[in-house]
């Protein structure tokens, strides 16, 4: 754990409706306040004390400031390193018809790419400390859901880890890779209602002392989710597409993404189920002609016919 992580424990929270979510405030409102990240090392990999209990400081006398508090403090221990597809053009030659030309071929490199400084960079534009951006961002009832659902996980030893959570347009425009248009990202861009309702956070497992190791802890998290999200009310809307990104079970994108899928499994079992059917009332009709073969050729052969 970083030295500018929260520390908070496990408090009573009642589902309760939380407070209103701040206005997202201007630089002239608010001074800077950006936390420090500390930048990992790909190889060296996350810190080895990862945060696993919490404490309760004497001020935290609100819900939703103890939810923000232990939610930033998961942000802060999941180091921010991604693995992203470059485009490399190399020459090469090749041999054609005896003859031996130059040509430029594009290859896809797997790169590690560190994003720790996009949330930060953020939090600057819009005149506010990392905690508020990151955490503060979100829709409040799902920061509930998230917490449930997080603390379950600690306590069943999968040490998660937030590696994206609110992000508004600007910050959009900073992601790399396959994502939503600038606007469009459930994380909380302006197309999905901006500051105080960003509906998706990036799940990940810190456990492990190799990438490798931490990579398998990941997987495991995920199957957690898939087995036991719907309990808290999150879920996976992408699973293998982007198995990390976690939204609400009741919010429109987990709909639109799931509910599509579950669809078309449904028209492919019926699908199956038709064709079975086909394929038997063949099957039917062929032993039907087949057996009219043979008593025709039976009754042939026979001394009756002769």
């Amino acid at each position: 754990m970083g030295e500018d992580a929260l520390s908070v424990t496990h408090v009573g929270i009642v589902d309760a409706a939380l407070p209103d979510p701040h206005p997202m405030p201007g630089p002239e409102t608010r001074s800077v306040q950006v936390a420090s990240a500390s930048t990992p090392d790909p190889v060296q990999g996350y810190p080895k004390e990862a945060v696993n209990s919490v404490e309760t400081p004497d001020e935290c006398l609100v819900a939703e400031i103890c939810i923000d508090r232990y939610l930033f403090s998961v942000y802060q221990r999941a180091p921010k390193v991604d693995t992203i597809k470059v485009p490399e053009r190399i020459k090469v030659k090749v041999k054609k018809k005896d003859k031996t030309r130059t040509v430029t071929k594009t290859i896809i490199k797997l790169v590690d790419e560190d994003f720790t400084w996009k949330d930060p960079k953020a939090a600057e534009k819009a005149g506010m400390s990392l905690m508020d951006y990151v955490i503060g961002g979100m829709d409040r009832s799902f920061k509930l859901k998230l917490y449930h659902a997080l603390r379950a996980m600690d306590d069943a030893g999968l040490v998660p880890g937030i590696t994206s959570a609110f992000r508004d347009d600007y910050r959009q425009s900073l992601a790399s890779g396959n994502k939503a248009a600038t606007d469009s990202s459930y994380h909380g861009g302006s197309r999905r209602g901006g500051y105080g309702h960003g509906l998706a956070a990036d799940l990940v497992s810190v456990k492990g002392e190799t990438r490798a190791q931490r990579c398998s802890s990941s997987e495991i998290l995920w199957k957690w989710i898939d087995a036991h999200g719907k309990e808290f009310g999150i879920g996976r809307p992408y699973l293998d597409k982007d198995p990390p990104h976690v939204g609400p079970i009741d919010g429109k994108e987990y709909a639109d993404k799931r509910g599509r899928a579950n669809a078309q499994r449904a028209v492919l079992k019926t699908n199956r189920r038709d064709n079975h059917g086909r394929t038997k009332r063949a099957r039917t009709a062929s032993s039907k002609r087949k057996a009219s073969r043979l008593y025709v050729r039976d009754l042939y052969l026979s001394d009756d016919f002769m």
